[in-house]
């Protein structure tokens, strides 16, 4: 019995808010801030937190991630006829 009502309270704590990636994005301190908080205590903040964060920041530094394309290749210059 007490080990039922020990789960029930655990059960009805508040979470700690999920934040997307997304909302990390728009917000670039708060980026900061769990970044920081990654990079002193990784096992802490836990690897969903800082796998957002770390998707947060490729995002913003990548963008759309739209792939590189190259140019195609210049025609080779024709040779001089004799």
């Amino acid at each position: 019995m007490a080990a039922a009502c020990t789960v029930l309270l655990a059960a009805c704590g508040n979470p700690e808010p999920a934040e997307s990636v997304e909302s990390l994005m728009a917000n670039p301190d708060r980026l900061k801030e769990v970044r920081a908080h990654c990079k002193a205590d990784h096992t802490k903040v836990g690897d969903a937190l800082c796998n957002r964060a770390s998707e947060a920041t490729r995002r913003r530094f990548m963008g759309s991630g739209t792939p590189y394309m190259a140019a195609p290749p210049a025609a080779p210059a024709s040779a001089p006829k004799d």
